[in-house]
């Protein structure tokens, strides 16, 4: 028992030392939705992108109103709708979550070399800038893959630190975020702003936690080399607005 105390009370002082212990969360669950954090805020209010209006803009609200578009790599992976620099502009896809009618989507396949990766994001703001996020907890959205695609992907939230237009990293686009596991089924995902983290082991700076003052946009991305993706995205909202 005074082993089991010392344990913690150790637990404890680390935490106060590292300013904070972040919670691990699993983004599928009911109970993080119940959180202060992962509460879903009014749609009028927090909703970012649910598609319906048949275009590539995201919902112009609270300020809002960027634009998706996908990337990929140059050493062989392809991605659909085709990327900007390839002469594509985004597009919605029919059959969205809960019976709406549209939804993101992305499908190709992911090359073998050592840096391989392809996905789709959007931009809070057009043209891309900073947005304050601080008056909500966390986002949410409903996802899934389809037949025969890898359901990896990792959601990456860029912020003034590890974005290369913030201007502070030198070896950038470590996002905070989070890893994901996509089934065939919808499923919805809440992932709290204090339970996003870097990568570890590479970029520059690793910051204490995101700084949801100073975020881009977001971005879901596929880097299993070898890979099919087949990757549908829907109802995009802030969480736990304060």
């Amino acid at each position: 028992m005074k082993q089991m105390f010392s344990l913690t009370v150790l637990t404890m002082v680390g935490c106060v030392a590292l300013a904070g212990c972040r919670k691990r969360v699993d983004p599928g669950s009911a109970e993080v939705r119940e959180t202060p954090e992962g509460r879903a805020c009014p749609p009028q209010v927090g909703m970012i992108s649910d598609g319906e209006a048949n275009n590539n803009q995201t919902n112009p609200i609270q300020g809002r109103g960027g634009y998706w578009y996908t990337f990929v790599d140059k050493a062989g992976s392809s991605v659909t709708p085709l990327s900007g620099d390839q002469g594509g502009t985004f597009a919605m896809t029919e059959g969205g979550a809960n019976g709406t009618k549209y939804a993101a989507h992305m499908f190709g396949t992911i090359g073998g070399g050592d840096i391989v990766y392809a996905g789709m994001g959007l931009n809070f703001v057009d043209p891309k800038g900073q947005y304050d996020a601080s008056k909500y907890g966390g986002i949410s959205f409903w996802a899934k893959r389809g037949p025969d695609s890898t359901g990896n992907i990792r959601l990456k939230v860029p912020d003034k630190n590890t974005d290369p237009d913030g201007k502070v990293c030198t070896a950038c686009f470590n996002d905070f975020g989070t890893d994901l596991h996509l089934t065939e089924q919808w499923q919805q995902f809440t992932i709290p702003f204090t339970s996003m983290k870097q990568i570890k082991d590479w970029g520059s700076p690793h910051t204490a936690g995101i700084e949801p003052s100073t975020i881009y946009g977001m971005q879901f991305q596929v880097n299993e080399k070898n890979s099919k993706f087949d990757i549908w995205v829907d109802e995009i909202q802030f969480t736990g607005c304060k």
